[in-house]
């Protein structure tokens, strides 16, 4: 095959490969999904979230993050945050509520959300995201864990310390996760028990959770509390009820579900508006 065949082969397969992803215009929304094949950054028009007043019984992590994103946003140092704890308690609003808090402050920050399956390219949207160093970009994860034989967590260290490269200066990673650890206790104990090293055998994964400057506890919540979060809602979306009507219910409707929490009570909510005729708009 001669040099001049061989020229227009490489010319061929150049011209037929995908052109390298350029990114989004980032003034498009405030919001935007990460997602891969192929690499792209979906802008999200409206996000999906409740106002910051409105999540009750957290008081203090929402203060603290909400003080650690505002100086972020306003280009000084602040830490990524773990979320963790019980199921329901609003690890995920809070997120967002404190993103659109701070956005409405008129402070520039965007926020992405990457899928715990998509932690393997997020070398890739490191890259992209440094490449817009007039924005700031709070990287969300969704209800981080992993199991036994799972990798991805090697990928984390790429946004949690970054490498010879660092993790880039407009970029901060906040994660919820029902795990303080990130993985199941009884995996943690297994490990110990069965490995060569004890100790070394879990301590790579266990550290993950040591990068993150901020870890926020989330627990279940008091019955008084549940309540509080239900008078809330029913105030601030015109839900009329008395109180002892919604004492009544709200317990049924906690007994029913064996649980009591920011979900439930939000479900109870959605429940009353619907019967009621009422939007949450």
């Amino acid at each position: 095959m001669t040099k001049k065949t061989l020229t227009r082969i490489a010319a061929a397969l150049e011209r037929m490969a995908p052109a390298p992803y350029p990114g989004p215009d980032f003034s498009q929304a405030d919001g935007f999904l990460w997602h891969v094949e192929p690499d792209r950054l979906d802008p999200v028009a409206r996000i999906s979230r409740v106002d910051l007043s409105l999540l009750l019984g957290v008081d203090r992590s929402r203060d603290t993050l909400l003080i650690n994103t505002r100086q972020f946003a306003r280009g000084l140092p602040a830490n990524n945050a773990l979320l963790w704890g019980a199921r329901g308690m609003g690890k995920s609003s809070l997120v967002k509520a404190v993103h659109g808090t701070v956005v409405a402050e008129g402070l520039p920050l965007k926020l992405v959300e990457l899928q715990r399956e998509d932690l393997p390219s997020v070398g890739r949207l490191l890259n992209l995201l440094r490449s817009a160093p007039d924005c700031r970009f709070l990287l969300f994860c969704d209800d981080l864990s992993f199991s036994h034989d799972d990798q991805h967590y090697k990928s984390l260290k790429a946004v949690l310390d970054g490498g010879i490269e660092g993790r880039p200066d407009n970029v901060v990673f906040y994660a919820t996760s029902n795990r303080r650890h990130l993985m199941p206790r009884d995996m943690i104990e297994n490990e110990r028990s069965t490995a060569i090293n004890p100790s070394e055998a879990v301590e790579e994964k266990v550290s993950l959770s040591d990068r993150f400057g901020l870890w926020l506890g989330f627990h279940p919540c008091s019955q008084d509390e549940y309540l509080s979060m239900i008078r809330g809602y029913c105030d601030h979306f015109g839900i009329s009820i008395s109180d002892d009507d919604l004492r009544a219910e709200a317990v049924e409707w906690q007994a029913t579900r064996g649980a009591r929490s920011g979900r439930v009570a939000w479900q109870y909510v959605t429940d009353l508006a619907g019967r009621k005729g009422i939007r949450l708009d």
